[in-house]
């Protein structure tokens, strides 16, 4: 049986992140239209939509990239105004995009510690910490189980070992919720075992997750709930257990109109 958000202290937990009425606009061109929606820690939720649904938008305002032109968000019950998406990781929100945003120069370690290098020495006299650096991005791809190296560079790397290193970004912070923006896309069938895995082990230790996804078996393997959107709409948020893919595909193409 799939496990669900942890209960704390025997009470149900405050929602993490609350979406209410959320809309976005460019123009005349409505992206997102009255979205609410709600995830609680530890909870898995996967977003699906075809493309132009308006998910990438929705996720990048929870990021921080565009902050909503009507509607308003909440964490932990608190209003979420976010100017930028370092305002967004100072509040816990981490994300996978879909491009990755990797600097193919780079070495894995220096891509995992992007702006979050390591140093020692005081002062003027301090240098980067490559060694730890590369100990600790050596650790995380251990625990994906992934056979990227700290060392090599990103350039000479596959779409996997590229996928590896933007997925152990996320766990060098104390993420509240990741937000993962086609992750299993262009990867071999072993690496999206080990994404779903690490999704796992993100429920596991508290933190919500948003699977941005056109993977259908993906989506209903992991998530606890399906959200599924067109036309920039909501047409449904339904629990995994009470859905199915063919439901999910109906609603997505059309053929279902929006379901409770």
């Amino acid at each position: 049986m799939r496990a669900v958000a942890p209960l704390l202290g025997g009470r149900i937990p405050v929602a993490v992140l609350e979406l209410t009425n959320v809309s976005r606009h460019f123009g005349a061109i409505q992206a997102v239209n009255d979205v609410s929606f709600s995830i609680e820690p530890g909870e898995v939720v996967g977003l699906m939509g075809d493309n132009g649904a308006g998910k990438s938008t929705l996720v990048k305002m929870i990021a921080g990239n565009f902050r909503p032109s009507e509607g308003s968000m909440k964490m932990d019950g608190a209003e979420l105004v976010l100017h930028k998406p370092v305002d967004a990781r100072r509040h816990g929100i981490e994300i996978v995009h879909q491009d990755l945003a990797l600097c193919n120069n780079l070495t894995a370690a220096a891509n995992v510690f992007l702006g979050r290098e390591l140093r020692k020495g005081v002062g003027p006299f301090s240098v980067l910490d490559y060694a730890t650096m590369y100990r600790r991005a050596g650790e995380i791809f251990k625990e994906l189980k992934s056979e990227t190296r700290p060392r090599d560079l990103v350039k000479q790397m596959s779409g996997g070992q590229r996928q590896a290193v933007a997925i152990a970004r996320t766990m060098l912070s104390e993420a509240r919720i990741v937000l993962m923006d086609e992750p299993t896309a262009a990867i071999s069938v072993r690496q999206v075992a080990e994404v779903l895995n690490l999704i796992r082990e993100l429920r596991g230790k508290g933190i919500a997750v948003v699977l941005i996804s056109h993977r259908m078996p993906d989506v209903f393997d992991v998530a606890d709930r399906v959200i599924v959107m067109r036309r920039g709409r909501k047409v449904a948020d339904k629990q995994i257990a009470r859905s199915s893919p063919e439901e999910v595909t109906g609603l997505i193409t059309g053929a279902i109109e929006q379901v409770a």
